[in-house]
């Protein structure tokens, strides 16, 4: 039998398994999902030190192919980054079960009464890069909504994930779910991504979580229903009349708060009228910090250190200590410039002005569209979900980060008493 061959098969009997314990979970109690899930919590800290020294190897094999220092900060893990999945894990158990809720009730004329019923997707494939607490926020997120979950993550967290995924899996196993809850493939052959993406008899939805290459290559190639995230090419507009000092606090945070993340900001755009006070002082404080800045012709005018921008800089999401900087006449300006390069994730405006931030609301094509505030908010356990699955930038079913509500769909229940259709 070929490798591809035993491969396919090892897939499908995961599918199989997952699709059985799938519908048990459909109809499990509240009570049994939350148990699990403080297992699993409990289970995470109990064994943190085989998880940490799993993560040692990675970060060892990620340092000597060259990986990027915000690559290796999103593949690290510590103690307090595993006492921070195990919270988030609890964090879910405190959150309301959206499994049975009815969204929605009304009569018609005949006396039959309709109801939209929130479910389960049923069996969600997870396919992900680099970052491991994500297979616990995902397992954590399937378990508590009803769903199993077939996980694939990223070779640079290989043992990373292998041993997050048996703590939780046999936790969850021993709390009382079905086998076949929290699955992990176990290779790193990229044929297992492609054998996922058209395993629609077993997998409902697929979630890509990673770079643009991972997520164009799964929305472009997947037969199966795919949840769409996306990479975060995020900007902060600072207006004329905005408060400098606390427009430096937000653009520093921004930038340089955890810069190897989708919500960090990757270009600042400043109003022309207060370019000349502002940049030369956020200048500072962001070089301060290790921050390279590429402006545009203005901004060089200001900042003469500064590295020329291409058009290429306004598309970039650097994941790094990079910023593009450009100056703008107004806010017509800065709106066209977010929504021409944008990538619909996180976009912030610093202004005093309710009517300008009222238009940037309204105007700004994003997820999510922050007033004087960070985009590095835009995260699930910010938004109080307990945690997210990824955050998603399209238009259909979920935006933004998903939670709960998100790894669920409607019924429609209806209630008669005899009728039928003339």
């Amino acid at each position: 039998m070929g490798v591809g061959r035993m491969l396919t098969e090892e897939l499908m009997q995961m599918g199989a398994r997952a699709k059985d314990a799938a519908l048990k979970l459909a109809v499990l109690s509240t009570s049994d999902k939350n148990g699990a899930l403080q297992a699993m919590a409990r289970s995470l800290e109990e064994r943190s030190a085989i998880i940490l020294e799993a993560n040692v190897r990675d970060m060892e094999a990620a340092r000597n192919k060259g990986l990027s220092n915000a690559l290796l900060d999103r593949l690290l893990l510590t103690q307090d980054r595993i006492e921070e999945m195990a919270a988030g894990l609890r964090a879910l158990v405190a959150l309301p079960d959206p499994v049975g809720e009815v969204v929605r009730m009304w009569t018609r004329p005949n006396g039959l009464q309709i109801g939209k019923m929130r479910v389960p997707l049923g069996v969600i494939g997870m396919i992900y890069e680099a970052r491991p607490n994500v297979t616990v926020d995902a397992a954590g997120l399937c378990l508590k909504a009803g769903n199993a979950v077939i996980l694939r993550g990223g070779s640079e967290a290989f043992n990373s994930n292998q041993a997050i995924a048996q703590v939780i899996s046999n936790a969850a196993t021993g709390a009382g779910l079905p086998p076949g809850t929290i699955q992990l493939v176990s290779t790193t052959d990229r044929e297992a991504v492609n054998i996922m993406l058209r395993m629609n008899e077993y997998i409902d939805v697929l979630i890509p979580r990673g770079g643009a290459g991972l997520i164009q290559t799964v929305v472009q190639n997947a037969t199966v229903p795919v949840l769409e995230t996306g990479i975060g090419n995020c900007h902060t507009y600072v207006e004329e009349d905005a408060d400098l000092e606390m427009a430096e606090r937000i653009v520093i945070n921004a930038k340089t708060q955890r810069p190897g993340v989708c919500n960090a900001m990757e270009t600042l755009l400043v109003h022309a009228g207060v370019a000349p006070v502002f940049l030369p002082r956020a200048a500072a404080a962001l070089q301060a910090r290790g921050v390279e800045l590429r402006g545009c012709p203005r901004t060089l005018e200001i900042l003469p250190d500064a590295v020329p921008a291409t058009e290429e800089d306004w598309k970039t999401e650097y994941l790094g200590l990079i910023l593009a900087v450009r100056v703008v006449d107004d806010l017509e300006e800065a709106i066209h410039h977010i929504n021409t390069y944008g990538t619909k994730h996180s976009e912030a405006i610093i202004t005093g002005s309710y009517a300008k931030a009222r238009a940037f609301l309204q105007r700004v094509d994003a997820a999510a569209v922050f007033v004087n505030a960070s985009t590095r908010f835009t995260d699930g356990y910010q938004f109080g979900f307990g945690a997210e699955i990824g955050i998603s930038t399209q238009k259909m079913h979920a935006r933004g980060p998903m939670g709960l509500e998100e790894m669920t769909t409607i019924k429609y229940i209806i209630y008669g008493d005899g009728q039928i259709r003339s």
